[in-house]
């Protein structure tokens, strides 16, 4: 998603500093970025010289010091609260007050994540849905203490400068969309369990039927099944409800590491490059 996020970003003709936990890490993302922009060159969507546009707007930096003259932050690490809380304790002493400080969460408390910082009022969710070029969608994510300056410029900056249409929420475990993409996909699990139908025919039945750009299976994959189990899980405690409850069969993958288009295997294969075969 980060990787996503910053290309994106880049792409609407914004600088952009990329920090990752080290130089390896950071390497890696940046040349799966030009990966990405090279897969688009192939399909006749992009020029070189756009190509190298993009690549010069984004800016390795080692350390989160680093990000102390940027005018917008958005953290988009993995759904660990704890890590979350340290860096937004340290981008609070970095970045100056009126900097806003974006967190790409789907689960995670808005509230929490501002609670360790001295300007609560200027923390607020952003979050990306996957692919992050290919949607047009944001979330906005009020905490508890998020400012209506804060809302609205992050409104304004979704809607005028990246280009994407925004959605407002209030704070609420899974938002909107992973509350609702998630449930989608743990009741596809448990039809699958049931043998109602196969893997190939639910994921058909509901491309065909309704429209859907992928069946819940390829969209697990693509998400990534861990981060679909840690989104249930986080659900389930939240709200105590049933419903949440995470499908068996999901656990028994994430176990077995098959976590879908990352690892190359989930409910189907893929190459490399995240294609499936």
């Amino acid at each position: 998603m980060g990787q996503g996020i910053c290309e994106m970003l880049a792409f609407n003709g914004l600088d952009v500093y990329m920090v990752e936990q080290d130089e390896e890490r950071l390497n890696q993302a940046l040349g799966m970025i030009e990966q990405s922009l090279d897969k688009q060159m192939e399909r006749w969507a992009l020029t070189s010289a756009e190509k190298k546009l993009v690549m010069n707007r984004i800016h390795q930096v080692e350390q989160l010091s680093d990000l102390s003259e940027c005018e917008l932050v958005i953290e988009t690490i993995t759904e660990d609260v704890d890590r979350k809380l340290d860096i937004f304790k340290q981008l609070d002493d970095i970045c100056a007050p009126d900097v806003i400080l974006a967190s790409n969460t789907s689960t995670l408390s808005l509230t929490e994540l501002a609670s360790v910082t001295a300007h609560p009022e200027r923390v607020i969710g952003m979050h990306f849905v996957y692919p992050v070029s290919k949607t047009d969608l944001v979330e906005i994510v009020r905490g508890l203490k998020t400012s209506d300056e804060t809302f609205n410029q992050t409104k304004h900056f979704v809607e005028n400068t990246i280009h994407k249409n925004g959605v407002m929420v209030f704070e609420s475990p899974g938002f909107v969309t992973t509350r609702l993409i998630c449930l989608f996909i743990n009741e596809a699990m448990h039809v699958l369990e049931e043998g109602v139908a196969s893997v190939n025919d639910i994921d058909s039945a509901m491309r065909i039927g309704y429209s859907f750009q992928h069946g819940p299976f390829e969209m697990a994959d693509r998400f990534g099944l861990d981060a679909v189990l840690a989104a249930l899980e986080r659900m389930f405690r939240e709200y105590g409800e049933l419903k949440y409850r995470p499908s068996f069969i999901l656990k028994k993958m994430v176990r077995a590491g098959q976590l879908g288009a990352k690892s190359g295997a989930g409910f189907f294969n893929y190459d490399k490059d995240g294609v499936r075969v």
